[in-house]
């Protein structure tokens, strides 16, 4: 088992023995349908903690033919599907986890080249007397692979925007690793040796300009997750089984953690909240515990076009319009109002009506987080805004739950 290539099935299995697991596995009928086609390049942007790396898990452990993980699939919705057996422990995977990668570089620049270096180390054990000193980049090593033994690889990135999350203003680094990915995934040669690409982080595909560095890439967004919403987080039917199971009361759960809404999926929640919730025995504040306050205060202070205002308008309740098409996907390009609410909207502090074209707080976790952010600034309305938001939902929660009872 390598530390990138054939990483085995040890995730997946991890989060199978765990006391809550809930069944996305469906999401494998859909990737299994893609595979060496031209929608073979799939790009899935969540928040943290929307479960991205259980995802790449478990398509890891379905996949790598170093393991047998028929026993880990049992019972699951996969089985169902005439796909599951077809695909199951077929091929070579290549698991990066871009995140660990820097850790273990310390110098950004050298990410490209060291992850390269040690993904093609691998492969000269995997594959003896293929691959040569001269092969030091990675997708010219691939290519010499699959000429040589027809063999193809499914390529999983966790974390692929890490680079420019952590090293906002190292364009060297970023262009570097830009570079990589587009030997990997938009030459010629890429079209033989990759059957599949799945990358998954926080931002969509970075922008360059007007164009995209990676458009060969169909992306499944906080804004637009088309026909994968199920799997952004847990479902209400998901959700309202869990609380029968650990005698939780559902109506505080959709107060604290429902709210993210979209064309096929109204309500969606959010997963590992949900998760420590049931286990815990009490509804709090979990997502945001994750991230620091400093970088939404950071965010809400750039006061784009009266940003500060539009807060204080949806912590009361309200709605603004916004347009997710003019944000370039990374941290450093705000140029506008609408830049700001769409890189919240990815970070999931903002839920996105796709329909009306709208932002607001999706709920009680969310409106804290946004309180803590506020706290001590000199917004003479926020105290009262929050305290209304928090009514309003309230409000809101008794409603749905009176209609599921037929009041």
């Amino acid at each position: 088992m390598g530390d990138f290539v054939n990483r085995g099935n040890n995730s997946f299995t991890s989060a199978r023995k765990s006391r809550i697991y809930v069944d996305k596995t469906g999401f494998l009928d859909y990737t299994n349908s893609v595979i060496d086609t031209e929608q073979r390049y799939i790009c899935v942007s969540r928040p943290r903690r929307f479960g991205k790396s259980l995802t790449a898990g478990m398509l890891a452990a379905y996949y790598d033919r170093s393991c047998d993980s028929r026993s880990l699939f049992e019972n699951l919705k996969i089985t169902r599907f005439p796909s599951f057996p077809e695909h199951l422990n077929q091929y070579d995977v290549i698991h990066l986890d871009i995140a660990y990668v820097l850790v273990q570089v310390k110098d950004p620049s050298k990410t490209a080249a060291s992850l390269q270096e040690w993904v093609i180390e691998e492969l000269k054990t995997i594959y003896p007397g293929i691959l040569s000193e001269k092969d030091q980049m990675l997708p010219g090593a691939l290519s010499k692979i699959y000429n040589k033994t027809g063999i193809g690889f499914i390529i999983i990135i966790d974390e692929w925007d890490a680079i420019f999350r952590e090293e906002k203003y190292d364009t060297v680094a970023q262009r570097e690793y830009i570079d990589l990915l587009r030997g990997l995934f938009k030459s010629e040669q890429s079209k033989s040796f990759v059957k599949l690409a799945y990358i998954t982080g926080i931002l969509p595909v970075k922008k360059y300009k007007s164009e995209s560095a990676l458009n060969n890439f169909d992306e499944f967004t906080m804004a637009s997750p088309k026909g994968l919403a199920e799997y952004v987080g847990f479902t209400e039917q998901e959700v309202e089984e869990l609380c029968r199971k650990y005698d939780m009361d559902f109506s505080e759960a959709a107060r604290w953690y429902d709210g993210y809404s979209f064309p096929r999926m109204k309500h969606i929640y959010s997963p590992n909240s949900v998760v420590k919730a049931m286990l815990s025995g009490e509804y709090d504040n979990y997502w945001t515990k994750t991230v620091t306050y400093e970088s939404l205060k950071d965010y809400i202070s750039m006061n784009f076009d009266g940003l500060k205002d539009c807060v204080v308008q949806m912590l009361a309740g309200g709605r603004r319009g916004v347009n997710t098409d003019t944000f370039e996907n990374d941290m450093t390009s705000f140029k506008s109002r609408d830049d700001v609410l769409t890189v919240l909207i990815h970070l999931g502090y903002l839920a996105y009506d796709r329909e009306k074209r709208e932002v607001y707080v999706p709920n009680e976790e969310v409106r804290t987080a946004f309180a803590n952010a506020v706290q001590g600034a000199d917004w003479a309305p926020v105290a009262q805004a929050i305290q209304r938001s928090k009514q309003l939902l309230e409000a809101t929660i008794a409603v749905q739950s009176d209609k599921r009872k037929g009041i």
